[in-house]
């Protein structure tokens, strides 16, 4: 006897369950032999080698000083990432990386540089930093390298860096103190586009001398000074009224923060202006996207380096007697945070 399973009438079969897809899981964890890939082609010249005109292989191979199977890896990958072309035999930059990777001006070339030499083999101890803090401080590198960190930050932040000037409304300041300003490129961008303002660059010792080599390089020596001090060990000078803190917030713990701005509250005049350009994030801290991954490399690099959300920082504004007036797009996933004195 054959017995029959009751069909329901109305009622279709349901699909069987579809099995979960690896595949963005190996994805995520093929990047790193993408950024490495990327890193080496950078350092050995390939989008260089490529600038003015496409090379075969062979060309390819003698313009870099490669052999041919070397330059065929580095060339195809960057292929396959869409960086370089290769439609008929000959391999040529794409749009993004002649822009960014083979012009005469070093470009994108020094923050890749610093991700190789610096970021990449701190992320390998990500787990280890997370857990027990990181072995090293990025204040501790060594001269060189410290130059390497200094270069890398400042050429991946030039659009920000360029689009503040016409974020923020200059109009009816007058003198710039740029708290922690690294290399100066804040405050040479806001110079060079408004010409009436003065401003002064403070920070530590192992990056003022940078710093002034860079303000004389833009002939900007006599509107910006560099200080050397430690704005967490020592009141902050007067006499300024716009206060700039570009990425400095992220070095530090919300106690710490709260500290800084409670300083540049002590030292600003009525009417002061705030300006805080960092990797703000959203409630959840998840978006942006970018500004969420920059935890992990703060974390790596700093003890208590860690990304905030605009609401957190809007709080902080407020113990400290600031007004927060806005937040404001700058380039890619930076934004910023404007205050008022109250």
């Amino acid at each position: 006897m054959t017995t029959q399973l009751p069909i329901t009438a109305g009622r279709p079969a349901s699909p069987p369950p579809v099995a979960p897809d690896p595949a963005p899981i190996m994805q995520l964890a093929a990047g790193f032999m993408a950024a490495k890939h990327l890193f080496a082609a950078s350092e050995l010249g390939l989008f260089e080698a490529l600038a003015d005109t496409p090379a075969s292989l062979d060309a390819l191979a003698a313009r870099t000083g490669l052999t041919r199977r070397a330059a065929r890896i580095s060339a195809d990958a960057m292929v396959a990432l869409g960086l370089l072309d290769c439609p008929d035999g000959s391999y040529r930059n794409s749009p993004a990386a002649a822009a960014f990777l083979a012009g005469p001006t070093p470009g994108l070339r020094p923050f890749l540089r610093f991700w190789d030499k610096i970021s990449y083999p701190a992320w390998t101890r990500l787990a280890e930093a997370l857990a027990s803090g990181p072995p090293q401080e990025i204040f501790e590198l060594g001269d060189d390298l410290q130059q390497v960190a200094s270069e890398g930050i400042e050429a991946i932040l030039t659009g920000p860096a360029a689009a503040l000037p016409e974020v923020f409304d200059f109009g009816s300041r007058q003198r710039l103190l740029d708290v922690g300003g690294g290399t100066g490129s804040w405050s040479i961008a806001i110079a060079r586009r408004h010409p009436h303002i003065e401003a002064a660059i403070l920070d530590l010792p192992a990056v003022t001398g940078l710093a002034r080599s860079r303000v004389a390089a833009a002939g900007l020596q006599d509107r910006i000074a560099v200080i050397t001090g430690d704005a967490m060990a020592s009141g902050l000078p007067a006499g300024y009224d716009v206060f700039l803190l570009a990425n400095l917030i992220h070095y530090f713990s919300p106690e710490q923060n709260r500290d800084l701005l409670d300083r540049a509250h002590r030292a600003a005049e009525p009417g002061s202006a705030l300006l805080l350009a960092d990797f703000w994030t959203n409630p959840a801290h998840t978006q942006p996207l970018h500004a969420a991954l920059m935890a992990g490399e703060f974390a790596v690099h700093i003890r208590d380096g860690d990304v905030y959300s605009v609401d957190e920082t809007r709080n902080w504004l407020e113990d400290t007697g600031w007004r927060f007036t806005g937040h404001h797009p700058l380039a890619g996933p930076q934004s910023l945070i404007v205050a008022h004195t109250v």
